[in-house]
């Protein structure tokens, strides 16, 4: 709608990952005269270019608004736009519009209309954020899960998941230890912030490509994209350690055990929930602040693979 009423030479819309301080940016929809196409680059999140990296992005994610620039190598007096597109939580977009030929910059009423559309666009979202995020942490809710797995599940459908090199999608369900012994020794507000803390050191640990989810009280579910045996144990183990190594105002210490499992391409989310639940069963009962793959406790023989006779069940 907007390459047809500004008439710009083109538009770029790029989506901002990652938390505030290490955005980066990645390109997702490019509208010009030839159409529209998907945006190209990296599949790995880390190889994406940070939002400092050019002063036009730099500029609108600090100012939260519309920047105008003169295009990198252009010596003609010609400005392109840049509007930031704002989500519940910050910065979730950035949307370029950029001119050639005749048109040297975007005019004001064109520009807001921008603004209009992208105020639109906000309360849109935040109205799917009411519905898809738990309202304390903000991580996405239950509700969400089935629906995000089915997506997941279909990518992999081709994977082989009995080679453990091959890269798939792992799922975790992490529980906070002896969390009632929290809330009942220094209070809910005390176990709510605890909450929020490990909250934000999954923002922090995990790549902001990854699903998260709070389940219920003390209990959160990560789905870990593209990666090996290998990859997820680090994955997984490296978020453990980061809980156990800070500090918890007035608490102290605080640790998590996890269970994790591979996602299989015939799985429903009960199925991989259960199978992840079994290896969080067995962290708890050996010793708890420890992280576990299902498949490895299977191949070791620690534990004892579950019947597949009720994939109908439904979780929710």
């Amino acid at each position: 709608m907007l390459f047809e009423h500004v008439q710009p030479n083109c538009v770029r819309v790029y989506r901002v990952l990652g938390e505030e301080g290490r955005h980066r940016v990645q390109l997702r929809v490019v509208v010009d005269h030839d159409g529209m196409r998907d945006g190209e680059g990296p599949s790995d999140p880390a190889l994406l270019p940070l939002v400092t990296e050019r002063p036009h992005w730099h500029e609108c994610a600090l100012m939260a608004d519309a920047v105008h620039y003169l295009p990198e190598g252009e010596s003609t007096e010609r400005f392109d736009s840049v509007f930031p597109l704002l989500g519940n939580r910050g910065l979730i977009g950035l949307i370029e519009v950029e001119f050639s030929g005749q048109r040297a910059a975007i005019r004001p009423h064109d520009a807001n209309l921008v603004h209009g559309v992208l105020r639109i666009l906000r309360n849109h979202l935040s109205a799917l954020d009411y519905g898809e995020r738990d309202t304390l942490t903000g991580l996405l809710n239950r509700r969400t899960f089935e629906t995000t797995f089915a997506k997941r599940r279909n990518a992999i459908a081709a994977a082989r998941p009995s080679d453990s090199s091959t890269k798939s999608s792992w799922l975790g369900v992490i529980d906070i230890d002896r969390f009632k012994t929290i809330n009942d020794s220094f209070g809910h507000l005390f176990g709510d912030e605890v909450l929020l803390l490990v909250a934000r050191l999954m923002f922090e640990t995990f790549r902001s490509t990854e699903l998260i989810y709070r389940f219920g009280g003390e209990e959160f579910v990560v789905i870990v994209d593209g990666t090996n045996a290998e990859g997820a144990a680090i994955a997984f183990e490296r978020f453990r350690a980061a809980v156990a190594a800070h500090r918890f105002p007035q608490i102290g210490q605080v640790t998590v055990s996890i269970g994790y499992t591979r996602v299989l391409p015939e799985d429903i989310p009960a199925s991989t929930v259960e199978r992840a639940d079994s290896a969080l069963y067995y962290a708890k009962e050996h010793g708890r602040n420890a992280s576990h793959c299902y498949d490895q406790l299977i191949t070791d023989g620690r534990l004892i693979a579950k019947s597949s006779g009720s994939t109908e069940l439904e979780l929710f």
